[in-house]
């Protein structure tokens, strides 16, 4: 190979390179946040001895503060009759409803609009979501929505 190969292969090398190396950054740079949470009945509050489980995962775009969102659960007392998330509160606080959702069948996805306050808010830590049953009208389990990481 000559000399002028080598130098081509050389430049066509470190262009890919660059170039892949420049898209991982553009996706590092994602302004979207995530948020997940736990949910039990002993984070209820107060707390029950229901064995329901479930899992709140949750994706805000910093950008135009639209909130996509996904509850998945199992084993509870019974069918669900409400679920929502609700805030602002910390973990062992109640808050008021945020965000109904129309059906409230496992899973839950969905998403909506979130104003400054509640984007604020949700990125503190201050919202949760919980799911109602007629054996537990204020909250079978639940799960604080937390940043990750």
């Amino acid at each position: 190979m000559n000399r002028y190969a080598t130098l081509l292969r050389a430049a066509l090398v470190t262009g890919v390179a660059t170039a892949a190396l420049a898209g991982c950054g553009m996706m590092s740079r994602s302004n979207t946040a995530s948020f997940s949470g736990s949910m039990n009945a002993a984070s209820e509050v107060p707390p029950n001895m229901t064995r329901g489980s479930g899992l709140v995962e949750a994706w805000l775009n910093r950008d135009t503060n639209v909130l996509k969102y996904k509850i998945v659960y199992t084993g509870l007392s019974g069918p669900a009759t409400a679920a929502h998330l609700h805030g602002p509160a910390s973990a062992g606080e109640n808050a008021g409803v945020v965000l109904p959702f129309k059906d409230p069948g496992s899973p839950i996805e969905g998403q909506a609009t979130l104003t400054p306050a509640q984007a604020a808010d949700l990125s503190a830590g201050k919202w949760y979501a919980n799911i109602h049953t007629a054996a537990n009208p204020n909250g079978e389990i639940r799960g604080q929505l937390l940043p990750k990481m």
